[in-house]
């Protein structure tokens, strides 16, 4: 499968709490017709996550789960290269991942380090909505997703983004 995006929850939640499908129908059909094509991936963390998303896009989601969501051991891919990633990025970044810092709000957890792995382990951009930390709040105990693929070289696409690159208009 080809795909062209690495896909984070919040890539789809957010948008949807902003655009719910009911209201804007036709873009979100749009949407579901990528999710189709096979052009999104994600990870089993990722999955569970995206289980919860509600209404048709959610719905699309779960019936794609087979050919889209990526597991460590299971199909042809680099796992092993994903792993590594995985683990190098936990040890890193121990010092923001909210898992191992009481839960700490406003960082990455573990379930973003590993997404954020398999867009590196496959080259290909992060679909999600978050924003990065101001600068002037940037510090050593605080990260979000945007600022560890700065730091790790992987590209960030918006919804915004991945709707005017595979032309999806209202």
């Amino acid at each position: 499968m080809a795909y062209r995006y690495v896909l984070d929850t919040c890539g789809f939640s957010n948008p949807l709490e902003l655009m719910p499908d009911d209201i804007h129908q036709t873009l979100w059909e749009g949407v579901k017709l990528k999710i189709e094509e096979g052009l999104l991936c994600w990870n089993t963390e990722i999955a569970l996550e995206l289980a919860s998303i509600p209404g048709e896009v959610g719905q699309c989601l779960v019936d794609c789960h087979d050919s889209m969501c990526l597991e460590v051991g299971v199909g042809d891919w680099d796992f092993n290269t994903y792993l590594a990633h995985f683990e190098r990025m936990r040890v890193t970044y121990e010092q923001v991942i909210s898992e191992y810092n009481a839960n700490r709000k406003r960082t990455v957890g573990l379930n973003d380090i590993s997404i954020i792995a398999l867009a590196k382990t496959l080259n290909l951009p992060l679909l999600q909505e978050e924003k990065p930390t101001r600068t002037n709040q940037s510090s050593d105990t605080r990260m979000k997703i945007p600022d560890v693929c700065a730091s790790e070289g992987v590209v960030v696409v918006s919804f915004n983004d991945f709707l005017r690159a595979e032309s999806i208009q209202p």
